[in-house]
């Protein structure tokens, strides 16, 4: 069978699989097993590759990541270490201009360095932040627009599951795709407090100080070491994976047991600790099954050749390396109103890896979480958004969605100026790689 029908044949089927509501799991693995049966002709050799790409990956240590991290995220959200971090933040920014906005944005990124999730950046602080937010008398799609835009930080700050999953994807030095996320996650999180700390002081209304309602409870000491705990911990994995004291896997360890001495001395004793492995257990399986079918079409896209097939067609059309960056991010924009992140980084980035001329692989793969995590604010199926939604139906709060995407606004267009910064210096987020 010629290439060209082998990949249309394939690429048909999975996506129209997908959209009929086959998961996507389910979904890749079928395509690589067909896939690979139409290159060989023969069912037994299609199951011995493509069985041993799954095998492949699953004895390898790097998967053990996802859960680590998960798990660690889970103790310090559910025995209250991070309430008490945004606690320690907001009190500490007293006077600033929309200071609960930006204590949202500076608790947001820093519990992303701890969870690496964006779902549940947003589930826990519009439990924590809103309450706060609403009793201060702040306009609801600007505090809303707050928490659902600064969530986004969690992908892209590390330790980030989806940077796991990407590296695990192409093969990259998860430690590398960790550091590269550093500074564009820093810069991103600047623009977020700037833009919260200008509209505040130009519409007081918007945002009032907490003061005016008579928030003046002080800090606890229990509150101060909890949320100053969780900066450690931080510095702690992230600096030993950029100083070579550990891998990624090894930091993922380490963090989930710190994570643990943490939620104890918060008082979470065995039921809590069970709750939490289960919570985390949940969470990732879900995940591996993804990234093992993603293996397996990762290997029969590479018995196809198919990176060649289409660097050549590419070539032959003559189109400009950066229009082909602008319709990949037209592409995950659209695939984020109808998938999770995850499942497009393994339907999108085998193919898009070869089409990428233009940036270092670990500028690009930050330039991609960002397009994707910007899906996840787009109307009208944003999943952030309907997260948010989702936790605020839980409390009885009837906030409309439209409320939501409306403040997420300008983050999502925040996240296009980075995503920009990186494609024209790529080096803003390549730099760092080259210490490690």
């Amino acid at each position: 069978m010629e290439l060209e029908t082998l990949i249309l044949i394939t690429l048909l089927g999975m996506l129209g699989a997908i959209f009929m509501g086959v998961h996507i799991a389910l979904a890749l693995g079928a395509t690589a097993m067909f896939g690979t049966f139409l290159i060989f002709g023969d069912w037994s050799l299609a199951a011995s590759q493509v069985g041993g790409a799954a095998y492949s990956l699953i004895r390898d240590h790097v998967f053990m990541t996802i859960p680590l991290f998960v798990l660690m995220g889970d103790f310090l959200s559910k025995s209250g270490a991070a309430a008490d971090l945004y606690n320690l933040i907001n009190k500490g920014l007293k006077g600033v201009p929309g200071r609960l906005g930006v204590a949202t944005v500076s608790g947001n990124a820093a519990f992303a360095a701890v969870t690496g999730t964006s779902i549940a950046s947003a589930a826990a602080f519009t439990r924590i932040a809103w309450p706060e937010m609403k009793r201060a008398g702040y306009k609801p799609s600007f505090a809303l627009g707050s928490i659902a835009g600064s969530a986004c930080l969690g992908m892209l700050i590390p330790p980030s599951v989806l940077l796991i999953v990407w590296g695990i994807t192409t093969e990259d030095s998860i430690g590398k795709l960790f550091v590269a996320g550093v500074i564009p996650g820093i810069i991103l999180s600047l623009f977020f407090v700037m833009y919260i700390m200008v509209t505040a002081k130009l519409n007081k209304n918007i945002a009032p100080e907490p003061e005016a309602m008579g928030d003046t409870v002080p800090l606890t000491a229990t509150e101060i070491w909890s949320g100053l705990s969780i900066v450690g911990l931080i510095f702690l994995v992230l600096g030993g994976i950029w100083g070579g004291i550990f891998t990624a896997t090894e930091a993922a360890g380490i963090g989930a047991l710190s994570g643990l001495l943490i939620a104890f001395v918060k008082g979470m004793r065995w039921k809590g600790i069970v709750d939490c492995v289960m919570g985390a257990g949940k969470t990732s399986a879900p995940i591996m099954i993804l990234l093992i079918a993603a293996g397996m079409y990762s290997r029969f896209l590479n018995l196809a050749d198919v990176n060649t097939f289409i660097l050549d067609a590419m070539n032959s059309v003559g189109i400009n390396p950066y229009m082909l960056l602008v319709m990949m991010v037209i592409i995950w924009l659209l695939l984020g109103m109808l998938l999770d992140s995850i499942s497009i980084i393994l339907l999108t980035v085998p193919l898009f890896m070869s089409l990428n001329t233009v940036m270092d692989p670990y500028a690009f793969a930050i330039f991609g979480i960002l397009a994707i995590e910007a899906g996840l604010l787009t109307p009208p199926f944003g999943l952030i958004v309907y997260t948010v939604k989702g936790v605020l139906a839980g409390e009885n709060d009837n906030a409309a969605l439209s409320t939501i995407f409306y403040g997420s606004i300008p983050y999502w267009l925040l996240m296009l100026v980075v995503m920009i910064l990186i494609a024209v210096n790529p080096s803003v987020a390549s730099w760092l790689t080259n210490y490690i």
